[in-house]
C-alpha cells in the first residue's frame, strides 16, 4: 500500500504560508516562494540576534566614552582605571549609569582618576 501525504502536506503548506504573513506579493501567497522567503527570513533572524548582541555593545562604549569625556578622561583610561581599582562593573550597567545618574558615574570617574 501506498503512502498518502495528503493531511501531512496541507499541514505543511499552511505553517509555512502562516509564517510568510505579511510578506509582501507572491512571498505570501504562493507557496514555493513563501518556502523560499521564509527560510532566508530564518537566516537573517539568526545573524540579526548575534549583531544585536555587537550593536549593544558599541552603543554602550559610545554612551560611556561621551560620560567619560564631560568628566576629563579617556575611555580607554577609564576602563583601564577600573581594572586596576578592581572594579568589576559591566558595559551595560556603566552606559545605564552613565545616562540616568551622571553624579554617580562622575564619583566614580573620580575613584579611577
Amino acid at each position: 500500500m501506498r503512502i498518502k501525504r495528503a493531511v501531512n502536506a496541507v499541514k505543511k503548506r499552511r505553517s509555512i504560508l502562516k509564517s510568510a504573513k505579511g510578506y509582501r506579493g507572491a512571498k505570501s501567497k504562493l507557496y514555493r516562494t513563501a518556502r523560499e522567503q521564509v527560510m532566508k527570513s530564518g537566516q537573517y533572524a539568526y545573524i540579526g540576534r548575534k549583531q544585536k548582541k555587537r550593536d549593544f555593545r558599541a552603543l554602550w562604549i559610545t554612551r560611556i566614552n561621551a560620560a567619560c569625556r564631560l568628566n576629563g578622561i579617556s575611555y580607554s583610561k577609564f576602563i583601564a582605571g577600573l581594572k586596576s581599582k578592581g572594579i568589576e562593573l559591566n558595559r551595560k550597567v556603566l552606559a545605564d549609569m552613565a545616562v540616568r545618574q551622571p553624579e554617580a558615574f562622575a564619583n566614580l570617574v573620580g575613584q579611577v582618576k
